[in-house]
């Protein structure tokens, strides 16, 4: 899908294309694609412009469009939320092993409606690991605060 979000008209779903895990051409693999041109692909893939990524991430535009040009790297928090959202494992998002996007042409096909399912998945997801962390850190200090006074 583009960078501006345009809905597709007429009766068939719009299709998005998934992992087989079976890539002859290993398209985005380590000796063939970059860390930026993994993100732009599973970004398109996931139907999301780079804004809406973005805003997922809590980082600004310019930030997704300098990591999806090469030109930096995300932390690795950013980097694992990504990969959760997208619905892709960290490892293929770094080297091209893994649970990805389908090479271009590839027959893999889903619908989007289904992927925005699985999307809203992994979104509760990061947000429910996220939130066990804070609790975590949050019990911490609890139990150091009642241990000094």
């Amino acid at each position: 899908m583009a960078d501006n979000d345009t809905e597709m008209g007429g009766d068939s779903p719009e299709i998005v294309a998934i992992d087989t895990g079976n890539d002859a051409d290993d398209w985005y693999g380590g000796d063939v694609a970059t860390l930026g041109d993994r993100i732009a692909a599973a970004r398109d893939a996931a139907g999301l412009s780079s804004k809406k990524l973005a805003k997922r991430l809590g980082v600004k535009h310019a930030t997704v469009l300098d990591w999806e040009s090469d030109l930096s790297e995300p932390r690795a928090n950013r980097l694992s939320m990504m990969a959760g959202l997208l619905n892709v494992s960290l490892m293929w998002l770094l080297n091209g092993e893994g649970e990805g996007v389908a090479a271009p042409g590839d027959d893999s096909l889903i619908p989007t409606d289904i992927n925005d399912l699985l999307l809203e998945i992994r979104d509760v997801k990061t947000g429910l690991a996220a939130a066990s962390d804070r609790l975590a850190r949050l019990e911490k200090k609890l139990r150091q605060t009642l241990k000094e006074g």
